[in-house]
């Protein structure tokens, strides 16, 4: 995960400090699955699952539609906190936070 420095006035050791991201829905851990599903944990200890099957199948799928090559689903990284795919593709962590909080899985 990348992490963001943060400068304090007048301290030249505060250049190299690193900071960790505070917000709770920032992603940690990515793990793809089978069946185009994904483990996450977030920075707050919360854990659980996202189920994009139906939407990367669906004909609204749009630019997720790229997501049906399991060699590309398999790519997924962490840009900044969020569930990330080259291409620019990303997923909002707040959004799948509230999800997973609420029922421990996401299905999109």
């Amino acid at each position: 995960m990348r992490t963001e420095t943060i400068a304090s006035e007048n301290s030249p050791s505060a250049l190299t400090e690193e900071v960790a991201p505070r917000s709770p829905w920032r992603v940690t851990e990515v793990e793809a699955l089978p069946g185009f599903r994904l483990r996450v944990a977030f920075a707050d200890g919360l854990k659980g699952m996202v189920d994009m099957s139906r939407m990367v199948h669906s004909p609204k799928a749009g630019v997720f539609a790229a997501l049906t090559d399991p060699s590309l689903f398999a790519q997924v990284t962490l840009d900044y906190g969020a569930v990330a795919w080259p291409g620019e593709l990303d997923l909002a962590p707040d959004a799948m936070h509230a999800a997973i909080q609420e029922n421990r899985i996401w299905s999109l």
